[in-house]
């Protein structure tokens, strides 16, 4: 049951639409679906605000649409993360309102799409290898109803590109600063606003970058104040925060 449905149902119970019963069976139905090679936590958006995402690596393209149609009986919108061309093909092929977001590897299907907050997301890309994973947290953040303002290919080896941004920076609720290789570019960030900065370390970079772990210990490390950190190449957890922190700033 979503929160609309619930409080609609409360509200046919006040002007004596429906029964006690009835809406006691309502809330003790289980909050979950069973597919079989899924359970389905259909009640996530009444305690998180936003329904489970699917996680489509490792996934057949039959079970991510499965597991679609089931969150849709409960939920206007669905995010899908880390999909293949061919899952993403299907999700297109049965959803009219699905969207694939290519380089980030997700689609979303969003018929009604939430009021945008007045508040901003800003993601900042140190380089263009670094856009899939700062689309992802973009993709995501967009359909939690936030705005999102996109700053790519600002990394650290041309400071000046960045300082360019600042206003835009400066004006978020929250940062995302999305970097492989060393991992330099939220210290700087950090440094330059007065909003949290969430880093993302990528796994791009060179033979010593070792997958992403040298960015990941980098950001660990820094010595900006106010950096928090998720793990390698988890633009979704970073969007996910982010939308998070903008609802304490602007709802």
């Amino acid at each position: 049951m979503t929160t609309a449905e619930a409080i609609c149902l409360l509200e046919k119970f006040r002007a004596g639409g429906v029964g006690r019963d009835t809406v006691v069976r309502a809330f003790q139905a289980a909050p979950v679906a069973e597919l079989g090679f899924a359970t389905v936590d259909t009640h996530r958006a009444l305690r998180q605000g936003f329904p489970e995402v699917i996680f489509g690596e490792g996934k057949t393209p039959a079970q991510v649409a499965a597991i679609a149609a089931r969150l849709l009986k409960r939920s206007r919108r669905v995010l899908a993360t880390r999909l293949t061309p061919d899952a993403a093909r299907l999700l297109r092929r049965k959803f009219k309102a699905a969207v694939h977001h290519e380089l980030a590897r997700c689609v979303t299907i969003d018929p009604k799409p939430l009021r945008k907050r007045p508040g901003s997301i800003a993601v900042v890309c140190a380089g263009t290898s670094d856009l899939p994973v700062a689309e992802e947290a973009a993709v995501t953040a967009e359909i939690m109803g936030n705005r999102v303002e996109r700053v790519w290919d600002v990394g650290v080896a041309g400071l000046h590109r960045l300082l360019g941004k600042l206003s835009v920076l400066q004006q978020a609720k929250v940062v995302i600063v999305v970097a492989g290789m060393e991992g330099a570019l939220p210290s700087v960030v950090a440094g330059l606003v007065d909003k949290p900065v969430i880093a993302v370390p990528t796994s791009v970079g060179y033979g010593a970058s070792f997958g992403g772990v040298a960015a990941l210990l980098g950001m660990l490390n820094s010595c900006g104040s106010g950096v928090t950190v998720v793990n390698i190449d988890n633009g979704f957890g970073a969007g996910f925060a982010a939308s998070q922190i903008n609802s304490l700033a602007t709802d």
